[in-house]
């Protein structure tokens, strides 16, 4: 299994930030298999894009709510990860209350 568990769609409070304040965020390690995915589908352009990059983060973008990390942004990046046989990603986390 790759992911904790697949869920549709986000469960957290909306948080509001933007993408300057998840620049703020430093990245970290987190394992694949302690993600919950917010989104069912994937689009293919953005999995197999060299530079998926170009406008958007370098990182993932994960919600820690109660208990569980929620992988917002980067589904993408998450299933290269998986692809590449690695078992962590690199991730801005944001502690959601």
């Amino acid at each position: 299994m790759i992911f904790k568990r697949v869920g549709d769609p986000r469960p957290s409070p909306d948080h509001g930030f933007v993408q300057k304040q998840w620049a703020a965020i430093a990245p970290q390690q987190i394992r694949l298999d302690q993600l919950v995915t917010t989104k069912r589908t994937l689009d293919l352009e953005a999995l197999l894009e060299e530079d998926s990059t170009f406008y958007g983060d370098l990182f993932a973008h994960v919600i820690a709510w109660r208990g569980d990390y929620y992988l917002e942004d980067g589904l993408h990046r998450a299933l290269r990860a998986a692809l590449q046989q690695r078992q962590t990603l690199h991730a801005r986390v944001l502690e959601v209350k």
